[in-house]
C-alpha cells in the first residue's frame, strides 16, 4: 500500500482525514508541524514579550497526540519555525509595512505544508502528503487539477492558489468530497476526542491573539489622521496597517450632526501623507472597482487564456466574479471583471476558475474604476 503523512493539526477535519485515509488502506502516519515559538514572541528589539500568554499550538498537539493515538497512527513532531519566519512570517511584516493586507494562510501552504513539509515527508518514506483542507484534487497520467470541494461554504481552494504542479502531484485532500456536517459526524461515530473541537480562527499557526497587540510587538505604530473621501479630519487612527478596505468596526468615529446617520468604512489609505480614508455607506463608490493589476502569477495546471471569460474570487467566501485576464508583463496580470466588485485589496489573492477547477491565482496590486487608480 502506498504510504501518505498527513498534516494532522489537532483539529476535527484532520483528525476525519486520517481516519479516511486509514480505512481506505494506505499505510498512513501522521505529523504535527510546530511552526510559531510556542514559549513567548518577541519585541521589535528581539525582547521577550511577557505579556503574550503560551501559544495553543501546544495544546492543539496534545489533540493530535490523543488522535493518533486512538486511531493507532504514529505520530511525529517536526519544527519549521525558521522556515516559517523566513518565507511566511516577514512576509506578512513586509506586506503590513507597504499597507497592504497580506493572506499568510497563502505563503504559509505555499511554504510550509506543500514545500517543508512535504520535503520532510518524502525523507520518512512517504510518497504522498494529505492534508484536511475542504478541495480535491484529480490526478490524470501526466497532470494533477485542483478543484473545489464539495461544500461550498468550506471550500479551501482560494488558500491552495500558489501550489505548484510537482506539489499538487503529491496531494491528497481525504475530505474534500464531505461537508462540514459530515465531517463532524464521522468524528462522533469514531469517538474522536476532537469530535467538538471548535473550529480555529486567526493567524496560521499563531492562532488568535489581540491582533493591534500582536503587530505592535513587531512593528512600531504611525498614528495619523483620519479623513473623509474630501479630505475632511474627522478624527485620528492607530496606524494603516491595522485597518483594511471595507472595514466597519474600530474606527471610533459617527454620531456628528455634520454627517449623514449611515455606517463608516475605510475607503483607502494615503500612505505618503499616512491618512486613513473612510466614507459613508456599505455600497460606498468608493470601495468599487472594475479591474485590477496582479503580479506574482501561479498557474496551477493548465494557463488561462486572454479574454476567456472565467470566475475569480478576491478574498475567502466571496461568491464567484465572472472576469476575463490579460497578460503584463513582468508575470502580471490585468483582471477585468464584469460589472463591478466591493473592496478588492492589495496583499489578498485573485483567485480563477473555470467551473470546478482551481487555476491558480497572483497578488493585488493595483485597483483600479475605469481609469483612475484607487488609494488602497
Amino acid at each position: 500500500m502506498k504510504k501518505v503523512i498527513l498534516g494532522l493539526s489537532g483539529g476535527v477535519d484532520s483528525s476525519v482525514a486520517l481516519k479516511v485515509l486509514k480505512d481506505e488502506g494506505y499505510q498512513v502516519e501522521a505529523m504535527f508541524m510546530r511552526n510559531w515559538d510556542s514559549l513567548t514572541n518577541y519585541d521589535i528589539l528581539g525582547n521577550p514579550d511577557i505579556h503574550n500568554e503560551v501559544c495553543p499550538q501546544e495544546l492543539d498537539y496534545q489533540d493530535a497526540l490523543k488522535v493518533a493515538t486512538e486511531l493507532d497512527i504514529p505520530l511525529h513532531r517536526v519544527d519549521f519555525i525558521e522556515e516559517y519566519w523566513e518565507t511566511v512570517f516577514s512576509y506578512f511584516l513586509n506586506e503590513y509595512k507597504k499597507g497592504r493586507t497580506p493572506n499568510p494562510d497563502i505563503m504559509c501552504n505555499k511554504y510550509i505544508k506543500f514545500n517543508a513539509f512535504l520535503k520532510k515527508a518524502e525523507e520518512l518514506g512517504a510518497e504522498y502528503i494529505a492534508m484536511g483542507h475542504y478541495a480535491q484534487v484529480k490526478h490524470l497520467e501526466d497532470k494533477s487539477y485542483l478543484l473545489r470541494g464539495i461544500d461550498d461554504n468550506k471550500d479551501q481552494t482560494y488558500f491552495l492558489c500558489m501550489l505548484k504542479q510537482d506539489q499538487l502531484r503529491k496531494a491528497l485532500f481525504p475530505i474534500g468530497n464531505l461537508t462540514k456536517p459530515e465531517v463532524r459526524k464521522i468524528a462522533k461515530e469514531a469517538n474522536l476526542s476532537t469530535a467538538l473541537k471548535k473550529d480555529s480562527t486567526g493567524i496560521c499557526f499563531i492562532g488568535e491573539r489581540n491582533f493591534k497587540q500582536f503587530l505592535k510587538n513587531y512593528l512600531p505604530a504611525q498614528p495619523g489622521n483620519m479623513v473623509t473621501v474630501d479630505g475632511k479630519i474627522i478624527g485620528t487612527h492607530d496606524g494603516l496597517m491595522y485597518y483594511t478596505i471595507g472595514q466597519r468596526k474600530g474606527l471610533g468615529i459617527g454620531g456628528s450632526k455634520e454627517f449623514a446617520n449611515e455606517a463608516w468604512f475605510v475607503c483607502g489609505k494615503d500612505l505618503e501623507k499616512n491618512e486613513l480614508i473612510v466614507g459613508q455607506g456599505h455600497d460606498s463608490i468608493y470601495l468599487e472597482s472594475n479591474w485590477c493589476i496582479a503580479s506574482d502569477v501561479n498557474w496551477i495546471t493548465d494557463v488561462p487564456l486572454e479574454h476567456k471569460m472565467y470566475t475569480a474570487k478576491f478574498r475567502y467566501r466571496q461568491k464567484d466574479i465572472p472576469v476575463e485576464i490579460t497578460f503584463l508583463d513582468n508575470n502580471k496580470i490585468k483582471v477585468l471583471y464584469e460589472g463591478l466588485c466591493r473592496a478588492v485589496t492589495p496583499g489578498q489573492a485573485v483567485v480563477l476558475y473555470d467551473g470546478e477547477v482551481c487555476l491558480g491565482g497572483a497578488i493585488i496590486d493595483e485597483v483600479y474604476y475605469n481609469e483612475e487608480r484607487r488609494k488602497y
